[in-house]
C-alpha cells in the first residue's frame, strides 16, 4: 500500500500528487504499484538532461514502492548502434540506478506492433499511403485548411495486401507509408493521419535484415508501455501535443488471439514535465553528435560536453548530479538553468570530500640559499581540513622548490602580498621565507627566485616584528611529479549558442587550455581515477583515464575554487 507524508516536500511535486491521486483516490491501477520506464533511443550518449529524466523515472517508482524499466527505443536502424546501448547502461548504473531484469528493446515488440497495425487496417483505422514525404508535408493543410490524402479511402483489403508486401520488402524506401486514419481537420497536427510505419531497408543492430518496415516512435512508444504494464509514462514537455495520439494508439491497440504474442497489460497515463535546458551548451543529441563528427570536441566523453560520460571524465560525481536534479525541481515551466548552479553543487560536495594536495601549474624555481643542499624534511598535510581528525599525508621539503610563476613579481603592485624582493611569505605547511633576489633569462622572464628561510617559523610560528600577509604553495624539486593539466571553460561563448545562427561560430576558442609542464607532489603518483582532488589555490581536479605519449598522468580541472 502506498503511503506518503502529506507534510513532506515531495507532496508539493505535481507528479507525486497526480500519481498519488491515481492510486489512493481513484484506484486507477490494480495493486497500487507504479511501473515507470526510462526509454532512450540508442542513437547517442546520454546527457545531463537525460539524467534529470532518469532521476524522475527511477525515484518516482521508488517513492511509490514500484519499479522502473529500462527500454531501448530502437525503431530507427539508420541511427542506432550497440555502442550507444552499452554506454546508456553504463551511465545509468554509474548514477546509482538499477533496472534488475526489466531491460527491454522496442525491437522485442516488432511482431506485436505489426499485428496491431494490421488490426487497425482491418478496423478501418489505418491505410497505406503512397504520398512522398514532401507531398505529405504539402498536403498537411493549416488551421483553416484540412490535410488530405488521395489514398485515405483505399479499400481495407488493398491496404492489408500492400502492408504485407511492404513487410516482405517488395517496395523501395519511402515508396509507401502506413498512416493512422484519425482526423484530417484536427487542430492538433499530430492527429492529422500521422504516419505510423515507414519502409527502411537498413540493417538493424538486433534484428538484422528481418524487418524492412519500422514503426514510428509515436506509434511504437505507447504500445511498448502498454505491453510492459507501465502505469505512468513520464516524459518531457515536447511530447505534450503528442499525448492525444499516445492515448489514441492505446485505446485502439488490440492483439488477436495469438499465444505467441504478448497481451496488452495496461492503459498508461502520460504526464509531461519541463526538460532541462542548460546555458552555454546544446542538449540535442543531433547537435552533440555534430560536434563530435566535426571534431569540435574530442568525443562524446569530452569534459566540455554535457554528456554524463563527459561530466564523469571531468570529475562530477553521481551524488552531485542527483543533487542538482533534485534542486532544480520538477515543473512545467520552460527556462534555462545556469551552468554556474551545477558547478556550485559540485563545489559544495568536493569542499567536504576532496583530498587536498599541492600542485604547481606554471612553475619557476625557488632556491632557499640557507638550506642544506642534501637536506630534506617531511611535513604532514591534512587530506581535508574540513573533516575533523582528517587523515594526513606527507610532503617533502628541500632546498629547491617549484612555485607558481604568478606568485613572484620583480616589482610589487598595490595589494600584491606574494613574493617580491625583500618581502616575506609563508610556504604552506613549512616555513616563512624572504626573497633575496632573482634571475632572468635573455627574454626578461623570471627563471629563478632566491630566498632565505626562517627555521623558527615552522608550524606557523610568527617572526618577531613581521606580519606575514600571504601563504603560497610549493612542490619539492627532488620529489616532483611531472603531469599535464587540462583547464576547461564553457564550450560556447554565449548562453544560447543557437540564438545567432551557426552554433560553430559561437564555440569558445579558449574552452581548453593545456598546461604541459605541471609539477605535483609525490603523493599524487598513486592517484586513481574517479578520486577528486583539490589542488590548493587552484581548483578541483580529477585524473583522466588517458596518459600522455610519454606516460605522464593527465588531470582535468572539474571546477574552480570559486565562481567567476
Amino acid at each position: 500500500m502506498i503511503q506518503l507524508d502529506n507534510n513532506s516536500e515531495e507532496t508539493n511535486n505535481f507528479l507525486v500528487n497526480i500519481i498519488k491521486k491515481d492510486f489512493l483516490e481513484n484506484g486507477k491501477y490494480f495493486g497500487n504499484k507504479i511501473n515507470t520506464r526510462f526509454p532512450p533511443e540508442p542513437n547517442g550518449f546520454l546527457h545531463i538532461g537525460h539524467a534529470k529524466a532518469i532521476c524522475i523515472d527511477f525515484t518516482m517508482a521508488e517513492k511509490f514502492g514500484g519499479v522502473c524499466n529500462l527500454r531501448m527505443d530502437d525503431t530507427n536502424p539508420a541511427k542506432e548502434e550497440m555502442i550507444y546501448v552499452n554506454s546508456i547502461q553504463e551511465d545509468i548504473r554509474w548514477l546509482g540506478f538499477d533496472w534488475e531484469d526489466r531491460f527491454y528493446f522496442a525491437s522485442d515488440y516488432f511482431p506485436e506492433m505489426f499485428e496491431i497495425a494490421e488490426n487497425l487496417i482491418r478496423k478501418g483505422l489505418a491505410y497505406v499511403c503512397e504520398l512522398t514525404q514532401q507531398q505529405t508535408k504539402d498536403f498537411r493543410g493549416d488551421l483553416k485548411i484540412p490535410a488530405k490524402s488521395p489514398f485515405r479511402d483505399r479499400p481495407i483489403s488493398e491496404s492489408i495486401k500492400l502492408f504485407s508486401e511492404m513487410k516482405n520488402g517488395n517496395f523501395s524506401d519511402a515508396a509507401m507509408t502506413l498512416r493512422a486514419k484519425i482526423d484530417l481537420n484536427s487542430s492538433n497536427f499530430n492527429m492529422r493521419d500521422p504516419v505510423i510505419y515507414r519502409i527502411m531497408h537498413k540493417n538493424h543492430h538486433r534484428t538484422g535484415d528481418k524487418w524492412c518496415i519500422y514503426p514510428m516512435y509515436d506509434f511504437a512508444h505507447p504500445i511498448e508501455d502498454a505491453l510492459e504494464g507501465i502505469t505512468h509514462s513520464l516524459c518531457s514537455l515536447e511530447f505534450e501535443n503528442h499525448r492525444p495520439l499516445y492515448d489514441w494508439v492505446i485505446n485502439n491497440a488490440e492483439i488477436r488471439e495469438n499465444k505467441n504474442l504478448r497481451p496488452i497489460l495496461s492503459r498508461p497515463t502520460q504526464i509531461e514535465f519541463s526538460r532541462l535546458n542548460l546555458d552555454y551548451t546544446v542538449m540535442s543529441k543531433r547537435k552533440l553528435i555534430t560536434l563530435v563528427n566535426n571534431h569540435k570536441v574530442s568525443g562524446w566523453d569530452d569534459p566540455r560536453m554535457p554528456t554524463i560520460s563527459g561530466l564523469r571524465r571531468r570529475g562530477y560525481t553521481p551524488s552531485t548530479i542527483k543533487k542538482f536534479c533534485s534542486k532544480i525541481g520538477i515543473s512545467k515551466s520552460i527556462g534555462y538553468v545556469e551552468t554556474e548552479f551545477l558547478e556550485n553543487c559540485l563545489r559544495d560536495e568536493l569542499n567536504s570530500s576532496a583530498t587536498r594536495v599541492m600542485a604547481v601549474l606554471d612553475p619557476i624555481l625557488l632556491v632557499i640559499t640557507n638550506f642544506d643542499d642534501e637536506k630534506t624534511e617531511e611535513f604532514d598535510i591534512p587530506n581535508n581540513p574540513t573533516v575533523k581528525n582528517s587523515e594526513t599525508h606527507k610532503i617533502t621539503f628541500s632546498k629547491e622548490l617549484f612555485i607558481e610563476r604568478d606568485d613572484f613579481k620583480k616589482v610589487a603592485q598595490a595589494g600584491y602580498h606574494r613574493l617580491y624582493p625583500d618581502n616575506i611569505v609563508r610556504l604552506k605547511s613549512a616555513y616563512a621565507v624572504k626573497c633575496t633576489g632573482f634571475d632572468e633569462d635573455s627574454n626578461g622572464n623570471i627563471s629563478k627566485v632566491y630566498c632565505e628561510y626562517f627555521p623558527e617559523s615552522h608550524g606557523g610560528a610568527n617572526i618577531k616584528g613581521t606580519k606575514i600577509k600571504c601563504t603560497i604553495h610549493w612542490v619539492s624539486v627532488k620529489k616532483a611529479i611531472s603531469a599535464r593539466v587540462n583547464l576547461y571553460e564553457k564550450l560556447f561563448l554565449i548562453p544560447d549558442p543557437e540564438a545567432e545562427g551557426n552554433m560553430f561560430d559561437q564555440i569558445n576558442p579558449d574552452s581548453l587550455k593545456i598546461l604541459d609542464n605541471c609539477k605535483l607532489e609525490e603523493f599524487m603518483v598513486n592517484s586513481n581515477k574517479n578520486v577528486n582532488y583539490q589542488f590548493m589555490r587552484q581548483g578541483y581536479f580529477v585524473l583522466d583515464p588517458e596518459k600522455t605519449e610519454d606516460a605522464r598522468m593527465i588531470f582535468n580541472r572539474s571546477v574552480t575554487l570559486k565562481s567567476k
